[in-house]
């Protein structure tokens, strides 16, 4: 009686440990896919920085030009509007 008893207390507790040693083994797996062989390093030279300052030449004209600017600017503040009347009507 007291060796059925023992089996049935280790049986849940050997498969869980199972279970987690499976789990753990196919994290590490992943882990290691992480940092790919062909991968090449970046050495730098010491005392360099980046090129922070580097900026592009500016432009001469606007991205957009100005009246399309300002339709689309209404477009917005239409938009807007009929948001709020909506949200206070839904009050």
């Amino acid at each position: 009686m007291l060796a059925l008893w023992d089996l049935q207390k280790t049986r849940p507790i050997c498969g869980a440990l199972l279970i987690t040693a499976f789990a753990l083994g196919g994290c590490s797996s992943q882990l290691a896919d992480l940092t790919p062989a062909d991968a090449q390093s970046h050495v730098r030279e010491p005392g360099t920085y980046l090129p922070v300052h580097d900026l592009p030449p500016d432009r001469d004209e606007a991205i957009i030009p100005p009246e399309q600017r300002a339709k689309i600017e209404a477009e917005l503040a239409a938009a807007r509007e009929r948001q709020a009347v909506a949200a206070k009507d839904a009050k």
